[in-house]
């Protein structure tokens, strides 16, 4: 692979990018877990606000597995392997609309530093592909952490 861009950069990259992937897909599932179940006066609007900031994970998450196939490496697709990638918390049991919110917003930041991470580390080898989309990432996910927060502000 001639992309110049050193195998070890890459390799690197790919790693940060499997973190990302990890990060984005743990706050899709907690973003449609909470569609389905979120309850209370403010349903319809955070019914309607999930769905839109779910399915744009939905999309995200494809983006940056491709991602990680296109610098030559296997993207991480497991369960499993996805669940030991994130540091999002899996929480469990009820929680009302406005822990929702809270819960959501923390994931959504920590996928923000998560692409600012990936966007510095590809910026610093010069891998414009990769940096572009942690950049758009990071543009998604500050949107989605500005709505939630405007919720419970």
């Amino acid at each position: 692979m001639d992309t110049r861009i050193a195998d070890a950069d890459r390799k690197e990259l790919a790693g940060e990018l499997g973190r990302l992937l990890g990060d984005t897909y743990a706050t899709y599932l907690k973003t449609h877990g909470y569609h389905w179940n979120v309850t209370g006066p403010m349903f319809h609007s955070l019914h309607v606000m999930f769905e839109e900031q779910y399915i744009e994970m939905w999309g995200a998450v494809d983006v940056i597995a491709e991602r990680v196939r296109a610098l030559g490496y296997p993207a991480p697709g497991g369960a499993a392997e996805l669940a030991q990638l994130t540091s999002i918390p899996d929480e469990v049991g009820d929680a009302d609309a406005l822990q929702m919110v809270r819960r959501l917003l923390n994931a959504h930041e920590v996928v923000i530093q998560t692409a600012r991470d990936v966007a510095g580390s590809a910026e610093a080898v010069g891998d414009i592909a990769t940096a572009d989309l942690a950049t758009s990432r990071v543009e998604a996910h500050e949107k989605a952490a500005w709505m939630l927060r405007a919720t419970v502000d």
